[in-house]
Order: C-alpha cells, then structure tokens, then sequence
C-alpha cells in the first residue's frame, strides 16, 4: 500500500497522482481515458477500459461427459460473465446437448442467443438493477422450508411422497443466482452499486443461500426416505419426529430473521435449539437402532432432521458477525466498540462456532 497527498489545483478540484509503475503496466498515459467508481461502502475506485470488458467467457469441449459438461456450465455462470461461448471439438453428443438445455434452464437471467450443432451461446438477459438479492435468499428460505415441511409430512404418513424435481430446480435457481451476483460483486466494479447492498452484506447472503441450499437437500433426501419406507411410523415415534423437525426449521427460520435484522438474543436460541435438536435425535437413532424392527430410512430421515438444525447454527455463526459489526447488545453486553469511551470490543461468553 502506498500513501499520497491530496492536492488542490486552482478551480478548487481536489487530485492525487497514480504510482507511475501502476499506469505503465496497464498502458496507460497522459491523456488516456479511465473509469472512477464511488461506491457505497465508501470505496473509490480507477477502471480501465480492459477490466470493464471481461464479461465473456469462451470455452472449447471435446469429451467432457454431459455430468462435467453441466459442472462446467454452472461454474461458469457462477463466475458472473455475461456471455457463455461454448464450443465442441467436432460436434455436441445428444447427451452433452441434453446437459447444456437443462442446466440453462435451471439458471436465472440466462437465454441461449444462439445454438448450432457444436457451437451454443448463453447471454445474461437480467440487469442487476432488477435483481434483490435479498429477497432471493428469503425466498429461498420460503422454498426449502415448503418443501421440508412438505418431506416431513411424507414421511409420516400424512402426505404424498411427492417427486422433488420441481423443488430441485427452484431451489437450485435461487441458490445460483444469489452465488452468481456474490461472485461479480467481487469482480465487477459496479455490480455494489447496481445491487444496492454493500460486500459484507451480500457475503452474509452468499453464505446463507449456501446452508438455504442445504436445507433444501435435506429435505429431498427425506422425502426420497418418505417414498422407500414400507411400514407407517409408530405413532409415539411420528409425534416425536414431528416435534423434532418443527423445531428445525424453527430455528433454520429464527436464524434468517437474526441475520437480516441482527438480534443476538434471537441468535442464541438458535444455538440452543440446535442442541436440543442434536440430543433429541441422537435419542431417537440410538431407540432405532436398538429395536429389532427398525427401518433404516427413518433413521436417515431423523439424521437429516439433524443436519437442518445444524445448518442453521451456521445461519446463526452469520447473524452474530452481523450483530457484533453493527454494535447491537446482548443480555447487557455490549457487542462492538464504544468509540465515545475507547473501550474495546466484547462479546458475551458462549459464542458458537
């Protein structure tokens, strides 16, 4: 890092020169033409021409299989370009064609542009003007708890073992995007301010859609139990079970609202909840696998129960960085730092994770 002075020149225009070294090893000269980016978090930023125009990505397949191929595809939307060139060595395999389609598919704000028999182009047709992050992630929240409650239900017999394709896809969706507008606002000068939300704000996001993510895959794998389980759940137990994932997606739910509006207090009940969770399902397996007509796809649904508790002990590790960052109390703890007193920062004992 270097330090320079301001100067001010005659019509009050306040200027600081840029590190020589800095401007000949990106071409520039006297007279040259950059873009300065002020951003909400404060930052200003100097952008040249070349930076501004990588939003392309070209890449060149030969016998990638349509599972690899698919990866790909969905690291580079992930990446945040705005355009996908994707070419075949030779020609697309019906099944490398068939991953392309249904990957697109599953991504937001993407068309396919242009297709030939080995030769597809994927456009980014969302500006980022009209994306909210923010609401993505609580509508992710509303997906995967849906379709939780909706497994949980299954498995107890008091609903259809639906299929979890469409949940798949919506969940999926949401999950990339969000991860998609994390990635370009690390990369991309002006994707802060288009956004409307500042870095540390769309990490917490980022990191929320992930475990979101999972709550949703936990409950697909519930309701894939739900379909496979022969015999009804004993009625004790189903009671049990249903207490037990209530509390889960309760907590995954606190955990969210903790995040987006820190609470501290909030935030440890969660923790708490998840440990009451733990031993509750610890409880039921060790029951399960003691008794000689245990099925073992309950056992896997309950353990699933017990990694969507989980998940949202890691919501409630997000919450309380939030809570510490922005100086809120708990229990009479000053959380932060009292720049009127210089005391330092402290955070009430117990902290998780």
């Amino acid at each position: 890092m270097e330090t320079r002075k301001i100067q001010r020149v005659s019509n009050g225009t306040y200027t600081v020169s840029l590190p020589r070294e800095w401007a000949e090893e990106q071409g520039l000269s006297a007279g040259a033409v950059v873009d300065l980016h002020t951003h909400i978090d404060g930052l200003l930023v100097v952008q040249t021409a070349d930076e501004r125009e990588a939003a392309r990505i070209d890449l060149t397949i030969s016998d990638e299989t349509a599972t690899q191929l698919a990866r790909i595809l969905r690291a580079a939307y992930a990446t945040g370009a705005l355009e996908i060139h994707i070419e075949a060595d030779g020609e697309f395999t019906g099944e490398q064609r068939t991953a392309l389609r249904s990957v697109t598919r599953a991504m937001a704000g993407v068309t396919v542009a242009d297709e030939s028999e080995s030769h597809v182009e994927i456009r980014n047709v969302l500006n980022s003007e009209e994306v909210s992050v923010r609401q993505s992630v609580r509508h992710l929240q509303f997906v995967a708890l849906s379709r939780h409650r909706e497994a949980t239900a299954a498995l107890l017999g008091d609903g259809p073992a639906s299929t979890v394709a469409d949940s798949d896809n919506r969940g999926d969706r949401l999950h990339g995007m969000v991860e998609r507008y994390f990635v370009r606002s690390l990369s991309r000068l002006d994707e802060v301010d288009s956004l409307g939300e500042s870095r540390p704000e769309l990490f917490q996001f980022y990191e929320m859609a992930a475990e979101l993510a999972q709550v949703a895959t936990h409950a697909d794998r519930i309701a894939s139990s739900a379909a496979d389980v022969d015999e009804p759940i004993d009625a004790d137990l189903a009671a049990e079970v249903d207490a037990v994932a209530t509390q889960a997606r309760d907590a995954v739910e606190t955990a969210v609202d903790a995040t987006f509006a820190p609470d501290p207090d909030a935030v440890w009940s969660v923790f708490e909840a998840r440990d009451d969770v733990r031993a509750t399902t610890e409880s039921i397996d060790r029951r399960l696998f003691e008794a000689a007509d245990a099925d073992y796809r309950t056992a896997n649904a309950v353990e699933r129960i017990r990694r969507t508790a989980d998940c949202a002990g890691r919501i409630a590790t997000v919450g309380l960085r939030a809570a510490i960052r922005e100086g809120h109390t708990s229990d009479g703890v000053r959380v932060g730092v009292d720049s009127d007193e210089g005391s330092d920062s402290r955070v009430a004992s117990g902290a998780d994770e």
